[in-house]
């Protein structure tokens, strides 16, 4: 590095290291209160307007101007705009933007605690209101960075509706605009397996691509005593169910890690009469971005020809969801510093890469950018724990976890 990048990575040390070693007591208990409010108060996809209408106005209350996106819920929030990265021949920094994910999950929750969902089969079961809650406490604690004339570049928070929305809301929000200037994207997600004030990073792909596949396939039908007039439609679904995910393991680089899992499959309603109808419905997941790309014509090659070759006709309806996660090394480096800088090395651990799909991948199309995994297991907690589960919980040490880490890195970048 030359002296004048050490120079200025140095200074930007000196500037973490100079926050406060603890939040402040009230906006401590302030984000808890908050997150506990939206936690009992899930909403699903694109009809987040209680929850957007509280992010809006507490961001309001600190000075801030928020902006709804077009499609009601969700906003995004700048911050420094105004008056950093304008020096002479400097031009205007790119934004680092702060991304979290506001919607919950159609299941009930479980727990027995005093903020539990008071909305029947609705549960933030996937620690989408910590995510929220982070990004909002990092927001208010740059905010008053800016007016001290402390942070470095320009920040925008993106609170997206719809991350459980096949094919997520990102892509909505990338159409509204929400990346216009942003020069970087950094997120968290919460993260059973790791203990509280810890966060887990990998270079490459976090995360696999997820999509959902429906199949149909129709035929003659008739007698089961004579399967050899007709069409044996359930033993041709069996066999599509069966050779499909054989067939594209011999396609497909088996490091691509391409599988189409089944979760569905209906027909027939007599023991002795051959259906006319079937119906299946599964995944297809992949840990490469290149094989993801390929995978709708690769597996609609492959559904035809075992059905034509029993005598099948099929109809493929394959839905796009997400592509994998790909973090990018110097984004991965940044979460990396920011956390060793502000709670050391021990803080910092390595993660696999999980076949969970998350849409926050629509935005490293665009732009670079990193997912770290948030700790939120209560340290000495054994028990093996899960998202998209009733019962999940976090430790909300976590919160204030997040806040720092997000908070850093605005700094340091």
């Amino acid at each position: 590095m030359s002296p004048e990048t050490d120079s200025v990575i140095a200074t930007a040390e000196a500037e973490v290291l100079a926050l406060p070693g603890k939040l402040p007591d009230e906006l401590r208990t302030e984000l808890i209160a908050f997150r506990r409010d939206i936690h009992m108060h899930p909403e699903l996809g694109n009809r987040e307007f209680r929850t957007t209408a509280a992010i809006k106005a507490r961001l309001e209350q600190a000075g801030l101007e928020p902006r709804v996106l077009p499609g009601g819920t969700g906003l995004i929030c700048d911050i420094g705009t105004a008056d950093i990265g304008t020096a002479p021949g400097t031009g205007t920094l790119p934004m680092l933007a702060l991304r979290a994910d506001i919607d919950a999950l159609p299941i009930p929750d479980t727990k027995s605690v005093p903020y539990r969902s008071t909305v029947p089969d609705r549960a933030h079961a996937c620690g989408h209101d910590v995510h929220t809650t982070v990004v909002l406490g990092a927001g208010l604690v740059l905010a008053e960075l800016a007016r001290e004339g402390r942070l470095p570049r320009p920040v925008r928070l993106l609170f997206q509706p719809a991350e459980e929305v096949l094919p997520g809301g990102a892509p909505d929000a990338v159409e509204a605009g929400v990346l216009d200037g942003v020069g970087r994207i950094l997120a968290l997600h919460c993260d059973p397996k790791v203990d509280v004030g810890r966060i887990g990073l990998r270079i490459g792909a976090i995360t696999s691509a997820c999509d959902r596949l429906e199949v149909s396939l129709d035929g003659a039908g008739g007698h089961t005593a004579r399967p050899h007039l007709t069409t044996d439609l359930v033993t041709a679904a069996a066999k599509v169910i069966t050779e499909v995910p054989a067939v594209l393991s011999r396609r497909v680089d088996t490091r691509s890690g391409l599988a189409v899992t089944w979760g569905r499959v209906e027909s027939g309603h007599a023991c002795n009469v051959i259906p006319q109808h079937a119906e299946l419905s599964g995944t297809v997941r992949c840990l490469d971005l290149p094989a993801w790309r390929e995978a709708p014509d690769l597996v609609h090659a492959a559904v035809d020809e075992i059905a034509t070759l029993h005598g099948a006709k099929s109809e493929i309806n394959y839905v796009r969801g997400v592509p994998p996660v790909v973090n990018e090394e110097s984004s991965v480096e940044l979460l990396r510093r920011a956390m060793e800088t502000r709670r050391g090395s021990y803080a910092v651990e390595g993660t696999e890469q999980s076949l969970g799909g998350e849409d926050f991948s629509w935005y490293l199309e665009h732009v670079p950018g990193a997912m770290a995994r948030l700790g939120v297991r209560r340290v000495g907690d054994t028990a093996r724990r899960d998202l998209h589960c009733g019962d999940f919980d976090v430790d909300e040490g976590a919160i204030e976890v997040g806040v720092e880490l997000f908070t850093a890195a605005a700094l340091l970048d």
